[in-house]
């Protein structure tokens, strides 16, 4: 059966045949009546021809370019009807102040100006004294600490080394209240104590805990620790290490300028009370005895702290 191509594609000679391109534009073309192989290489041409013509159209299209943003700088101007005056923004600080470290640039008052304690101040009993060295200062050189944390040891006092009598080690605790009583505690930790009461009663103050004032990174190289945490000086060993004193300086007045020193400051407002710690040789009413003070709310105080409580009224 022959096909006829008119009934196929019934278009006349002069007819066109609008298209559109991808871009929206209407393109014109002309077609023949032809055969069914003529019109699909048509179609195929117009197809090609639709796809030039979109190419053409990109090839001339311009790029845009964005403008670079305007950054908008902050109005720092405080306007009045007669003048502009500008207000510098200072930017944030980034370092912070240790919590518990007096500022080493601006102390609240001079360490020249400060009194040293006079022999009469240590010749009390030593349960008296240890309460009034509670924030207390200690110096040597260019090391500031403030006492945080005591312990009181009596005559008669079977954790005290007084019981031993007098010895090469223990002379010092049996002169005048206002000495420095430095011996090794286990062959390990060197321990600083504060002679207290008159000559030949044999009574000491052990300082257990302390906070830095001034000369932070001398304490520092001293311990051998990089850090402002109570860690640093919670404990007598570490104190010791950190004022840089070994058992040389047992027997050194600390009422005399030069050396070690004792230096007046503030009295705590609180107060916490315990049991000593270490004590379990002596004896039990000894060992429950409330002599350990330590300076209420303050972070620099030696383990355990559970044992620490205000003093009942």
């Amino acid at each position: 059966m022959k096909s006829n191509s008119a009934h196929l594609w019934p278009i006349n000679f002069s007819e066109h045949v609008p298209a559109k391109t991808r871009n929206g534009s209407t393109v014109q073309f002309s077609v023949h009546r032809a055969s069914d192989q003529n019109l699909l290489f048509s179609v195929i041409c117009i197809f090609i021809m639709v796809a030039q013509e979109t190419k053409l159209k990109k090839t001339h299209r311009f790029k845009r370019v964005r403008k670079p943003k305007k950054l908008i700088q902050p109005d720092v101007s405080v306007h009045t009807a007669e003048k502009s005056e500008t207000i510098p923004v200072k930017p944030k600080s980034q370092s912070r102040r240790r919590p518990g470290i007096l500022s080493i640039s601006n102390p609240p008052l001079s360490f020249d100006e400060m009194k040293i304690l006079s022999t009469d101040f240590f010749q009390i009993d030593a349960l008296d004294l240890a309460p009034r060295l509670l924030g207390k200062l200690l110096r040597r050189d260019d090391v500031v600490l403030r006492i945080t944390e005591v312990e009181a040891y009596r005559p008669n006092d079977s954790a005290c080394h007084g019981r031993f009598g007098i010895t090469a080690r223990t002379a010092p605790v049996f002169e005048a209240g206002g000495l420095a009583y430095v011996y090794l505690c286990y062959g390990l930790h060197t321990m600083l104590n504060v002679v207290a009461d008159k000559e030949g009663v044999g009574a000491a103050v052990l300082v257990r805990a302390c906070e830095p004032v001034y000369g932070l990174e001398t304490i520092q190289q001293r311990r051998g620790q990089i850090t402002d945490k109570p860690v640093l000086l919670s404990g007598p060993g570490k104190v010791c290490q950190a004022l840089g004193i070994s058992t040389k300086w047992s027997g050194h007045k600390l009422y005399t300028p030069g050396g070690l020193e004792i230096l007046d400051g503030p009295e705590p407002e609180k107060m916490l009370v315990g049991p000593r710690v270490g004590i379990e040789y002596a004896l039990p009413h000894d060992v429950n005895a409330p002599w350990r003070f330590a300076v209420a709310d303050s972070p620099w105080i030696s383990s355990p702290r559970k044992t620490l409580q205000l003093p009942s009224s």
